[in-house]
Parts: structure tokens; sequence; C-alpha cells
């Protein structure tokens, strides 16, 4: 092992004597020029050339100093070290986060589309029940269209009354069956939630006290829904 360490220790000596040493001669011992194609050494290696670095072991074996790859870095003991970065990760996130914006978008979409159609369905919908409730009442508009073109001078006043009574019947009829109810709260307890007070009365008796005297407007509901008030006159006893 010591003549190998001497024979190590000498040839990386010339080595360095070698690199450091004055350049080639000529047999005169002039020095060659280097810029000469012709008396050029062919083993002269170009500044701006590779370098390949030996590296001699103990044994006096050699071995390149390999490349480190291009993910890693030099640690503090001058060893390399690979990034534990992962390429695919990145894609696959990257992936990820397309597919929930394509989702995304597709679910806004599909939610616009119902809010129209929801729209279009109400509207149609409101249409056919107003068209429903037209229709109930042509009969009644057919019976007022005939009396608003009789002669006075040839029909009984009498037979004009009678006939204003059944369109009215007839209209009743028909909006009752949509849901109208007609509020007409004679000689009942004032309800303010039905009724709108529009006088009092006087009364002698208190058992009388807050009761309707007189409608002087029936008020209706539709289908439950107050759409105008019974005005009425009210009951108040002062004892």
């Amino acid at each position: 092992m010591g003549h190998v360490g001497c024979t190590v220790h000498h040839t990386i000596s010339q080595i360095r004597a070698h690199a450091s040493g004055p350049g080639p001669r000529t047999m005169h011992g002039q020095m060659k020029s280097t810029n000469d194609p012709i008396n050029a050494p062919e083993n002269t290696t170009e500044a701006t050339g590779e370098r390949l670095v030996d590296e001699v072991t103990a044994d006096g074996a050699t071995s390149a100093v390999e490349e480190a790859p291009p993910d890693s870095y030099m640690t503090t003991d001058g060893s390399a070290a690979t990034s534990t970065s992962t390429p695919g990760v990145s894609d696959e996130g990257d992936s990820a986060l397309s597919e929930q914006k394509e989702k995304y978008l597709r679910l806004a979409a599909e939610f616009d589309n119902f809010r129209r159609r929801a729209n279009r369905d109400r509207q149609e919908a409101g249409g056919r029940a107003q068209a429903d409730l037209v229709r109930q009442m042509l009969d009644a508009l057919d019976d007022l269209a005939r009396f608003a073109h009789v002669d006075p001078a040839s029909i009984n006043p009498a037979t004009i009354v009678e006939g204003v009574n059944m369109v009215e019947k007839k209209m009743l009829k028909a909006l009752g069956a949509a849901g109208l109810e007609i509020v007409n709260p004679a000689e009942e307890r004032f309800d303010p939630a039905k009724h709108e007070a529009v006088s009092i009365e006087m009364t002698t008796t208190a058992e009388a006290d807050g009761q309707v005297a007189r409608v002087f407007q029936p008020g209706y509901l539709f289908n439950g829904q107050l759409l105008r008030p019974a005005r009425v006159v009210v009951k108040q006893h002062n004892g």
C-alpha cells in the first residue's frame, strides 16, 4: 500500500507539472505556436473546451466526476442531493383544478337554465289561470252586451232589473268557482283584519258594543287573501 501511495503521489505531481509547465518547444528550443494548425500538439486542450477532471482513488484507480442531475442541489458537505419535488404533482393539481372549474361552470349554466324555465312556467301557469277565469265570465259578458243594446222604450224596466240580477248571479257564480268570497259582515262583530270602520253609531245596549251596524261596501277574499276590506259602521256604547 505504501508503494501504491507513492506511485499515486508521483503521478499527480507529474500531471500538475505538465499542466503548469512551459508550452511545447521545437528542436531549436523555441516555443511552438499553438495557433499554428500544423504544429499544434494533438493533446492540447483549448481554454473554452470541456475539461475532464479525474479523481485519483487510494488504490490508484481513477473515476470521472458525475454531473449532478438538473433537479439536484449541493449540500453543506459537498454532496449532491435530489430535489423532493415531483413534476407530476403540479400537473395533477392543474388537472383537478380545471375539472372543478368545468363542474362549477356546468352547474352555474344548469341553474341559470332552471331559473329561466321556472320563471317561464310560472308565467305560463298564471296566464292559463287568468284565461280560465275570463272563459267562465264570457256568458255573463254576453248577457251584459244584450242588455246594453236594447231599446229602453220597447222594454219593461222590471225586465231590465231582473236581467241585471241574473247577470250578477252568473258572475258571482263564476268568480266563486275561481275562489272569490264576499265579505258582508252585517250584525257581526267588528274584525279589523277584514273590516274597515268608516263611521261610529252610538248604541244604548252594552251587548251591541263593537258590532257592525251597516255595510257601506262589501269586501272580497280570493282564496283566503283579502282583496278589499268591508267598509262598515260600528256600534259603540257610552255606558
